[in-house]
Parts: C-alpha cells; structure tokens; sequence
C-alpha cells in the first residue's frame, strides 16, 4: 500500500481553493490518480496507480497563491487551466494565475480563465504589439481591456486609447439616425461595456472627461502619434491593409498595443485582404511583437458555443 501524504494548507485558503462542493478536488483526484481527504487540518492524499504527487502538490502550491490573492477558481476553470490531460504537465501549471490583473467596479479579480489569456498577459508583459486572433466568446478584447485599465490604474499608461473600425456589415451608415458621434457609437459599445464593468460609473466619467480613456472610430487615429499609451484595437479584422499599417505606425514612446480579431468574421468588401491576417503574416518574428491564436476551447461563453464552433471548424477543414 502506497504511504499516505499530507498537504500543509490553512482551513480558510481550504474553502476557497476545494471550490463548490470540493468539485476542485475532485477534479485533482481524477487528474492526478490520488484520493483527497479534507477532514483533517491540511489535506490527506492517498496515493492510487500512477499517482502524480509533485504534480499534484505543485498545482494545489499554484492554487494557494491565487486563493491568497482572492482568486476563486472553479473546477472548470482549473481544468480548463491545466489543459488537456496527455499535455505536458509543466505547460498547464504555468496557465494557473498567480494574481488577478485587477478588481472590477464589484470588487471582484480579473484573471487569465484559459492558456490563451495567460499567454496574452504575459505577452503584455515582454512586448508592445500584441496580436490576439480567435473567435468570438474567448474573452480578448475584455482581457485586453482590463489590462490597459490595470496599466492606467498603475501609471504605467498615461492615457487608454481603445478603437474599432467602423465598417458597414450590410447597412450604410449614412441610413442610421443621429448625428456621426451618435451613427458610430453602436460600433463601440462593446468597449464601453467592458469599460463600464471594470470601472465605477463617477471614475469611468472622470478619466473621459480628463481625456485619460478614449474610445474612438480607427479613422479618427490618423496623423496622431500616441505616447505612453495603452492602445486597443478591436475587430481588427476588418482593417484594410493600409489601415492596419497607419494603426500600428502610430504606436510612440513607451506605449503598447493590442489588435485583437477574429478572421472568420470579415465584413469587408470580396476579394479585399484583411488587415490582420496581413499584418500577422509579415511581422511575424519580429522581436518585440508577439502573436497569440485563441482556439474553440478557450470560449467562456455557454458550453454549447465551443462545440457550435468546433463543428464550423472541421466543416471548414473539409472544404
């Protein structure tokens, strides 16, 4: 019989990291072929057949530091966290937050939920032109945007710059009522949103009014140059080429950008090339910019939207 281990762990981090109904627990328990007993001050692990227990003790040491930094994790998250079951064990445990971004307007963290948004934080942090390219529901522009706020937040940014472009997905704009700031204000509601969860209405007010968060139209950047800013492009894929290199030749001193998009949803004229999937493809291997491809399985939304989009992938696939 194999020898009993004991995990060293406070009954208040126990409540937060065992997650709803010990389901976190459980989760390890399969993962890692052990058995976990709870009752006892720490946690009592009974080694099974091809039990992993550095394994086990290096998550639950992972998951100890994001429950002392507030971050509650779910068991689907965690798995989602670990990634596939065959993948190496190293690359999962690096996808575990160690600390939330920040705390939205209700007090509650914001934290990487996938490898891919792990990947995109830490890609914030070793470069300044960051591309996010993956379908809708994969939480990068709502990451993205939380890490510009965490950035102002911090005075690491003096200013938000956060921009769509304006492309007309069969109705014209100039057949919308309202004047241009109330025709263009439907393409950048999911912006404000974002911004509108993570910071409180009084504050979110202020920075506008102080020109420390702008969300504008892509036309509106040209001829700028933007310095010690946090720049945001959203739907990027509907940039023409030409508008994809003014956007990203606006980039000044000490600012960073991402360009998020999604490739399969181009509303842009037959035949016109994409300015993401251009761009992507010749400053690739450029030091300093870094490329980050969501996938199907890092959708947040209901379960069923990953498999709605893996079936549209391996329908794609075979055409």
């Amino acid at each position: 019989m194999s020898e009993i281990e004991h995990y060293s762990i406070p009954d208040s981090l126990k409540r937060i990291v065992s997650g709803e109904n010990e389901t976190v627990f459980r989760l390890l328990e399969s993962r890692f072929c052990v058995e976990i007993q709870t009752r006892l001050p720490g946690l009592k692990i009974k080694p099974l057949k091809n039990a992993d227990i550095p394994g086990l003790f290096t998550t639950l040491d992972q998951l100890k530091i994001a429950a002392k930094n507030g971050e509650f994790l779910t068991a689907e998250q965690v798995d989602r966290l670990l990634g596939e079951p065959s993948a190496p064990f190293a690359k999962g445990m690096e996808n575990i937050p160690a600390k939330p971004i920040l705390r939205n307007r209700f007090g509650i963290s914001i934290a990487a939920k996938t490898p891919s948004q792990n990947e995109l934080v830490k890609a914030v942090e070793n470069s300044d032109i960051i591309f996010a390219k993956g379908p809708a529901g994969t939480g990068k522009t709502f990451l993205a945007v939380a890490l510009a706020v965490a950035s102002l937040e911090r005075h690491e940014a003096e200013r938000i710059c956060l921009v769509r472009p304006a492309v007309e997905a069969g109705e014209s704009l100039g057949f919308l009522p309202g004047d241009l700031k109330e025709k263009i204000a439907p393409y950048l509601r999911p912006i404000q949103d974002s911004l509108s969860e993570l910071l409180p209405a009084e504050k979110l007010r202020r920075y506008e009014e102080q020109g420390a968060i702008e969300v504008a139209p892509l036309a509106y950047m040209r001829g700028r140059t933007l310095k010690r800013a946090f720049i945001i492009l959203d739907e990027a894929q509907n940039t023409t080429v030409a508008q994809m290199k003014m956007f990203l030749t606006r980039l000044g001193p000490y600012s960073k950008a991402i360009i998020t998009g999604d490739a399969s949803q181009v509303d842009l004229a037959p035949g016109q090339e994409s300015g993401l999937t251009h761009a992507m493809r010749i400053l690739k291997g450029i030091r300093g910019i870094s490329q980050i491809e969501f996938k199907a399985t890092d959708v947040l939304r209901h379960h069923l939207v990953k498999d709605i989009l893996l079936a549209y992938e391996k329908k794609d696939k075979k055409k």
